[in-house]
């Protein structure tokens, strides 16, 4: 796939998968659009990207905002012509312990940031992409989405909404020019899983993650899980009765 000219709006670029994946694009001649909070960190990225070889802008807004996302889109567009590829990535783990106490507010916060800033990511872009008739949607979600996990009530079940949601919208846009692509990585080790004490199966460094993002995007995967040994392992965990199920999971500590 040549990236040259191509068109990437990404959601969470400040740190993180986001940075990352920003930088690598960049290095392939991407044109890019990064969306996040921090309008510091996301200049910096922004002269990164430039550096590498692309070409970026920054808009600095909560994607959980969807009239600031739909704007972002709007002036991208308006400065590119129009977007090829956009790229869900914002989301916070829910690790504190209102979150883990099940206070709706933080729950809400998860979700907020993790599904619905996506949907306002997909409103923004996806009826340009229809007129267009071309188009790529990726959502960034998570292996913890497939079953519920300890400590993760929040966090798991909205990844388990996120990728339904996009497999729900694949099927919708199916026969009109746009491709969906879910990607499912498991532990990554970065400012997201930062902190934590227990030791998390198949950390895989942050370098060593992007291309198989990258790959999964080239080839318009519908979905990509990684690493492998995670993702068999996890899908057959879906398998499992749920009396065994529990017995197993109850014990495991990732996120502590």
């Amino acid at each position: 796939m040549d990236w040259k000219g191509k068109t990437v709006f990404l959601t969470g670029a400040s740190s993180g998968i986001g940075e990352a994946l920003a930088v690598a694009l960049a290095k392939k001649g991407a044109t890019l659009g990064l969306l996040a909070r921090r309008e510091e960190l996301l200049r910096e990225i922004a002269a990164k990207c430039e550096a590498a070889g692309g070409k970026a802008s920054f808009f600095a807004c909560d994607v959980v905002d969807s009239e600031a996302a739909h704007e972002a889109a709007e002036r991208f567009r308006a400065e590119f012509g129009y977007i090829d590829i956009m790229i869900a990535n914002a989301g916070i783990s829910g690790k504190s312990q209102e979150t883990r106490d099940l206070v709706p507010a933080a729950v809400k916060q998860v979700f907020d940031t993790n599904l619905m800033g996506a949907v306002n990511a997909v409103h923004a872009v996806l009826p340009q992409m229809i007129e267009r008739g071309s188009g790529h949607l990726v959502a960034v979600s998570s292996l913890a989405g497939f079953r519920g996990l300890p400590k993760s009530a929040a966090y798991s079940s909205s990844k388990a909404a996120m990728t339904t949601f996009f497999e729900s919208v694949r099927l919708d846009v199916a026969d009109k020019g746009v491709d969906v692509t879910i990607i499912q990585p498991g532990f990554i080790r970065t400012p997201l899983t930062a902190g934590r004490e227990a030791k998390m199966p198949f950390l895989m460094y942050l370098d060593d993650s992007i291309p198989h993002f990258i790959k999964a995007i080239e080839k318009k995967k519908r979905f990509a899980a990684f690493p492998w040994q995670l993702a068999t392992i996890v899908r057959l965990g879906r398998l499992m009765p749920a009396a065994l199920y529990d017995r197993i999971a109850g014990k495991a500590r990732y996120r502590e």
